[in-house]
Formats: structure tokens, sequence, C-alpha cells
């Protein structure tokens, strides 16, 4: 029965990181937390991110904003490092909390038109935040999410600058989480078992794709961040 709520969740939310460029650790991540342990449910999360993104690349590189990515990865780097401590030592659950409560007060700032001037430093300061995520609990969508809604990002842009930001910042992630505290037979069992279901929503998410007008990307990514900080705080308390 897990086997199979498994690959419906890795289903919905492979659809949704093709189509919207986001949305498969977003998604995916706290329905994992309940299938399995924290770290197990994180490294699952993490193969499974790198997979899509691997597979997604070399179809949409030439929209990559390389500037945006080199400050995003250089951002990233301190908060790689420091959230590799809270994935070892910190209580999941507080982290969970804290994340859940940013993303409801940012969305809704967002939702009340907010806007974000675009500055190299606030670029830094997303990836350092997104770093930081990543190690902790495997997601670094959310800063991201706010800050590019904010500042107006086109949804191609947005799309591939994070999926090809995602590939360093996961397998950064991954070897850093194994190294410190190594990994199960659970986590690969339960990825392999997942990868179809994953080919599945990407190419569904690619049909899709090009039919999201922006005003409907935008509605989305509303829905998704308030669905997920309201479901990470519910689940946390």
């Amino acid at each position: 029965m897990d086997w199979i709520i498994l690959v419906l969740i890795v289903l919905a939310a492979a659809f949704l990181q093709t189509s919207t460029g986001y949305g498969f650790s977003i998604i995916g991540t706290p329905f994992l937390f309940l299938l399995y342990p924290a770290h197990t449910a994180i490294q699952i999360n993490i193969i499974l991110s790198l997979c899509i993104s691997g597979c997604m690349i070399y179809k949409i590189r030439n929209e990559i904003d390389k500037d945006l990515l080199w400050r995003l990865i250089k951002g990233s780097i301190l908060g790689l490092i420091l959230g590799i401590f809270i994935y070892l030592y910190l209580d999941v659950q507080w982290l969970k909390i804290t994340v859940g409560a940013l993303i409801i007060i940012s969305t809704v700032l967002l939702i009340l038109k907010l806007t974000i001037q675009r500055a190299t430093n606030r670029d830094l300061l997303t990836g350092g935040i997104s770093g930081l995520l990543t190690t902790s609990i495997g997601v670094p969508g959310p800063p991201l999410l706010v800050y590019f809604a904010g500042v107006g990002t086109a949804k191609e842009t947005l799309r591939s600058t994070t999926l090809a930001y995602y590939l360093f910042v996961y397998f950064v992630s991954l070897v850093m989480q194994i190294f410190f505290d190594g990994t199960s037979q659970e986590v690969w069992i339960s990825s392999m078992i997942a990868i179809p279901p994953l080919m599945v929503g990407i190419l569904l998410g690619l049909f899709l794709f090009k039919w999201i007008s922006q005003k409907a990307f935008k509605m989305i990514t509303y829905i998704i961040l308030l669905f997920t900080g309201l479901y990470l705080l519910v689940t946390s308390i």
C-alpha cells in the first residue's frame, strides 16, 4: 500500500515540476514524510529531483539565465554548509514549522501584489536560503518561488534556471548527507520504484507547459505555496 501511495505522490509531483518548473520537492517532500522517517524521505526526494532535473535540462538549456544561475549557486554555498548541521542535529519538526509559517506569510504578501526589486545581493541571499533548505529538509523551492514571483520572472526563465540550479544544490546536498550521515537500502529501492511514475509525470508536464498562461502560472504558484505552508504547519504542530 505504501508503494502505491509513493507512486501517486511521485506522479503528481513530477507533473507539477515539469509543467511549472517547481513543485516536486514542495509537494512531494511533505507527503513523503508520512511514509518514511525524515532523513529517508529527504534523500528519496533529492534523488528523484536530481533525476527529473537531469532529464529536462538539455531540452530547456537555452532558456537559462546564466548570470542569475551563477549568483544563486554562489549564494547557496554557505547555506548548504549551514543546512547540513540542521539536518544532522536539529529537530526537523521545528524547522518545518518555521518554513511553513514563512511560506504562508510570503505568499500572502505576494497575493497582495508585493513587488521585489531585482538586485545582485538579493539573488545571492535567495540562493543562500534555498541552499540551507536543501541540505536541511530537501526543499529548495520556496525562496526561489517567492523571489521570482515578486520580481516578475517569466515562467520559461523560472523553469529553466531553477532546474539548472537544482542540479547543483541537490547533487551537493546528497553527497554531503551521505558523507556525514550515510544512506539506506530503503532510500535506493524506493527511488527505483518511483522512477517509472516520475517519467510519466515528466511527459505529461512537458505536454501541458506550453498551454499554461502567465496569469494561470501565478495562481498555481500561490495555491501550491499556501497548501505547502499550511500542510507543514498542521502536520508539525
